[in-house]
């Protein structure tokens, strides 16, 4: 049985993108980055993966400074890269080209001691996918709460 303790997830990812595909990375960190994530002191709303000579790497991600880190603390934006597969790699390089995806971090957590990255190939959703969810969403929650109050009328 897998460890897993989250530690952040891109709520919105689903809300602004159709999920194609998911990816499970690893990362390169230093070891106060590592403290501070096992605070859960990172925010992945903004972030992004690019590909690079063959190398994957997550940009945008924060990770804040550890309090008790000192001088070993790095730059809470800088650039990290991705432990992935080449098949992987060669795989999101190919989605990367066509037009409208892009590669965006889904949630990121520790699975045993690692730190671990779930990143997925996404299609961007137009303005009128985003406001048909929202009616989905809204449907289903006066539906929910009908049926709540119609069972409670019944005893």
């Amino acid at each position: 049985m897998r460890n897993i303790k989250l530690i952040a997830q891109n709520k919105n990812a689903s809300f602004n993108y159709f999920i194609e595909e998911t990816f499970q990375a690893g990362i390169e960190l230093t070891g106060t980055e590592v403290k501070s994530l096992r605070n859960s002191r990172c925010n992945i709303k903004d972030s992004f993966v690019r590909i690079k000579n063959g190398e994957a790497f997550i940009i945008n991600m924060h990770i804040s400074a550890y309090e008790h880190g000192n001088i070993f603390n790095t730059d809470p934006l800088r650039t990290r890269k991705l432990l992935l597969h080449k098949y992987e790699i060669n795989k999101l390089q190919k989605a990367m080209q066509l037009q409208g995806y892009s590669i965006i971090p889904i949630k990121i957590y520790f699975e045993s001691s690692l730190a671990k990255i779930d990143i997925a190939i996404a299609k961007g959703k137009k303005l009128f996918d985003k406001r048909d969810d929202i009616a989905k969403k809204d449907m289903r929650r006066d539906a929910q709460r009908n049926f709540k109050i119609s069972n409670l009328y019944i005893k």
